[in-house]
């Protein structure tokens, strides 16, 4: 039965955001406006990271890889929102449905694993500043990476394996892209082990990097308060300002879902949820890094004049 039940699922229909008919095109806009945004964005930091050397180190490296993340996270869901904001066809395949769940899934484990190197590299540069160089060598740095990328990985495809076993009753999600959640309520069987490994791999992806966040801010607040000079904290809060928007963005999105309850009374609270993951936190990065951060503004600057310099 259950055989017969996953072959007859050949398709899920994505129901969409709840925007009413005469205000798709003003909300596809504006979407497809923050979409552009996100990927030009982001790949206008990766482009100033790599062409300027100033930009070689390892904070930037980490930048670059979230850069990177923020790309291939938005386009995960937002091309396929965008189109079925455009059309009246909105399903899509089972294969193409899982795939990007899992990618969804692997994309939000990496953001925050990589949040998290960079908590770490501003706590050794902070708190241990002649050791700088010989701790946060390349080698560490690209072990943090290829860790969060296999970490990530690994968490995704356990969610994938495990709902590949699920019979479901219905094909109507009451969402614009492939949500585990929504996905294992339109289930027949047990998913009882679904629900366990999405908690203790919840608590493992999410609150365990955010308490080595708060942790590595602990003692930078505490070391910050050491510095007897106004300009030594003003330089120490400059190199962390713009990784604590980032962090405030991702994980106010995270809590906020459970902090506020009510909002569902008068909104989809995880449609809201998705789409800071999904659409407004990717566009803010690069605006908040750029804004923000000397070394950035500097680079950009210096882009801008070779490219008036070689269009004269």
């Amino acid at each position: 039965m259950r055989r017969e039940n996953q072959s007859s699922m050949s398709q899920f229909l994505l129901l969409g955001l709840p925007i009413p008919p005469g205000e798709q095109d003003v909300f596809f806009t504006l979407f497809l406006g923050m979409y552009l945004t996100t990927v030009l964005g982001n790949l206008l930091i990766i482009l100033l990271i790599r062409l300027d050397s100033r930009l070689h180190t390892p904070m930037y490296f980490f930048l670059s890889h979230l850069a990177f993340t923020d790309v291939c996270f938005s386009s995960v869901t937002v091309p396929k929102m965008l189109k079925d904001m455009h059309t009246k066809y909105k399903s899509i395949p089972y294969a193409g449905c899982i795939s990007q769940m899992y990618f969804f899934i692997f994309f939000t484990d990496l953001d925050s694993f990589l949040i998290t190197s960079m908590a770490y590299d501003r706590y050794v540069a902070i708190c241990h500043p002649l050791q700088y160089t010989i701790i946060m060598r390349r080698e560490l740095c690209v072990l943090l990476v290829a860790v969060s990328w296999i970490l990530s990985c690994a968490n995704s495809l356990s969610h994938t394996l495990l709902l590949t076993q699920l019979s479901f009753c219905a094909n109507s999600i009451p969402h614009f892209f492939c949500d585990l959640g929504a996905l294992l309520k339109l289930s027949c069987s047990d998913i009882s082990l679904n629900e366990l490994v999405m908690f203790t791999v919840g608590v493992v992806v999410i609150t365990l990097p955010f308490i080595c966040i708060l942790v590595s801010y602990g003692y930078i607040g505490a070391t910050i308060l050491r510095v007897p000079s106004t300009k030594g904290i003003c330089k120490a809060l400059s190199t962390c300002g713009s990784h604590l928007s980032v962090v405030s963005l991702y994980y106010g999105a995270i809590f906020g879902q459970y902090l506020f309850p009510t909002l569902s009374n008068f909104i989809d609270k995880d449609i809201i949820v998705a789409l800071m993951y999904t659409v407004v936190t990717p566009m803010l990065n690069p605006f908040i890094y750029s804004l923000r951060n000397r070394d950035m503004k500097k680079a950009l600057r210096k882009l801008f004049s070779k490219v008036t310099f070689f269009s004269q």
